[in-house]
């Protein structure tokens, strides 16, 4: 059996699918499975040995300039590429227009998407032959995409082990051993204080105070800044200079890279991102706190993750921006981040 994954992005989005990568293995021994990704995040997938075969798309290109030639050429070759692998069935998993588009185009005749109320724009359930429609209890990111590719099989995702799995390159792990041989011999943490949207960022003066305390706290301990943009490099080293020593931005790492470094850091503090999900996902404890978004759709799960939410009535309002902003962003407490990180590595000191 051949069965293609839709989900281009986002890298938190992504990476909290891959547990249906081991669902379909565990429930159709054998089956072959492929995936629609997004160009820049090709590289995260490259390898992994549970996908038999990527197809790195601009997605987000085609969703800016939907009605031009050079979109619809794309689309058009994708077609084709698609149809020789004669697939037999196809999870859209994204449910907007686009990932709508490439899956009728998919030459299947067995389409499952989202129902209206749970894709992002409309236009995307007019493109799959079966509609799943997404119950209370599966309210989190990762149960609405299990259940999504589970109602085929007849099996419940919920009785099965489906941890996802990322790889590093051996490169990449030498590369995160010989930074890690630099630091203090104290516990490494990584502050996330990157955003893709301002409603998921925290101020530079919420993360200066939580950087002192933790180093006050953890004594030789380390924190690390990475960035991806050029005004969040400048910002890391803002926030570097406040914290002082013991505070280091990074150079700018590949996703595996990335990876690599997440699997050996003591644990990640970051807002709505994908470096949390990834930290999740390899292992690392992480402590993360929500605005514009939802904890309980969006965050790490289990006991070695704390979530903290916005006590804003408005939270969650998936808005990009606010003129309520700064008031939500000072609604994240110091000392809330704080008593997570403690909690997880300090558990005989919680209350």
């Amino acid at each position: 059996m051949r069965v293609l994954i839709i989900k281009p992005s986002s890298l938190g989005d992504v990476i909290q699918t891959l547990p249906v990568l081991d669902f379909l293995h565990q429930a159709v021994p054998g089956v072959e499975v492929d995936w629609v990704i997004e160009e820049s995040l090709q590289s995260l997938l490259a390898g992994h040995p549970q996908i038999s075969l990527l197809h790195p798309v601009p997605a987000a290109l085609w969703r800016r300039q939907r009605f031009s030639i050079r979109t619809w050429r794309g689309v058009s070759a994708l077609q084709k590429t698609l149809g020789e692998r004669a697939y037999d069935m196809v999870f859209d998993l994204q449910g907007d227009q686009v990932s709508g588009v490439i899956s009728r185009f998919s030459g299947c005749a067995d389409r499952l998407g989202f129902e209206r109320d749970a894709v992002s724009e409309p236009l995307n359930t007019w493109c799959n032959t079966r509609l799943i429609p997404v119950r209370r209890q599966e309210y989190h990111n990762i149960d609405r995409c299990l259940r999504l590719v589970s109602i085929p099989f007849a099996k419940d995702f919920r009785s099965m082990e489906l941890p996802g799995h990322l790889a590093s390159s051996p490169a990449d792990e030498a590369d995160a051993e010989a930074l890690l041989a630099t630091l203090a011999d104290g516990l490494v943490f990584l502050f996330h204080h990157g955003a893709a949207l301002p409603t998921a960022a925290w101020s530079e003066k919420g993360w200066t105070e939580l950087g002192r305390e933790v180093l006050d706290r953890f004594h030789d301990a380390t924190i690390l800044l990475p960035w991806e943009s050029e005004a969040e490099r400048q910002a890391a080293f803002s926030i570097a200079a406040a914290i002082g020593p013991g505070c280091r931005v990074l150079d700018r790492l590949s996703l595996k890279g990335m990876a690599a470094l997440l699997k050996k850091v003591d644990l990640l503090v970051g807002g709505d991102a994908g470096l949390v999900q990834m930290a999740a996902v390899l292992g690392t404890p992480t402590v993360s706190f929500y605005r514009g978004t939802l904890a309980k759709r969006s965050a790490p799960r289990g006991e070695h993750h704390v979530a903290l939410q916005s006590p804003m009535h408005c939270a969650g309002c998936l808005r990009a921006y606010c003129d309520k902003d700064a008031k939500c962003r000072d609604s994240i407490k110091v000392e809330a981040v704080l008593a997570g990180i403690t909690r997880l590595l300090l558990p005989h000191e919680t209350p």
